[in-house]
């Protein structure tokens, strides 16, 4: 067995949800799940297939974002997985319960902006997915000006009142 580490590629505006699902009727359903939380949303997806044809299959509404998930899909290469990019100004906390609801989804890795790295395990049957490594290692403990700057930008953001 060998360990691999693949970075996930992608612009600091964008968010990525990385997954593991268990069918083709995945990519369709978290599409629809998408376009019906968040009306108007620009994403693009892609799922690793694991038997049959072993394709990435695809979905989206955004021509570039399709194309970073399907790149990033083959790097990964971990059947069953699936990626979702998120365009600029739509954000994982929208989106995350109606994916998890889609019966086909079994788990989510990471829903994050920050830079990942997704760390597989492969054997002579094929890759999975261990876990992520999702941004970087906390530099220390906040203090009361860094709670009064927590507080304020989910307010600016409009998640609290």
């Amino acid at each position: 067995m060998d360990l691999i580490a693949v970075k996930i590629e992608k612009s600091e505006s964008i968010n990525v949800i990385l997954g593991q699902a268990h069918f083709i009727k995945t990519v369709e359903d978290i599409h629809e799940a998408l376009v019906t939380a968040v009306p108007g949303i620009q994403f693009g997806l892609a799922f690793c297939e694991a038997s049959g044809l072993c394709l990435v299959r695809w979905s989206g509404t955004n021509s570039v974002l399709i194309e970073l998930a399907q790149r990033t899909a083959e790097a990964i290469s971990a059947g069953h997985s699936f990626v979702i990019f998120l365009g600029e100004g739509f954000y994982p906390i929208n989106v995350l319960n109606s994916i998890k609801a889609v019966p086909e989804v079994c788990g989510i890795y990471c829903a994050t902006a920050n830079p990942v790295e997704v760390i597989l395990a492969a054997t002579a049957l094929g890759r999975g997915i261990l876990g992520v490594i999702d941004g970087v290692p906390p530099k220390g403990v906040e203090v009361e000006q860094d709670i009064a700057l927590r507080k304020g930008l989910l307010r600016q953001f409009g998640y609290k009142l």
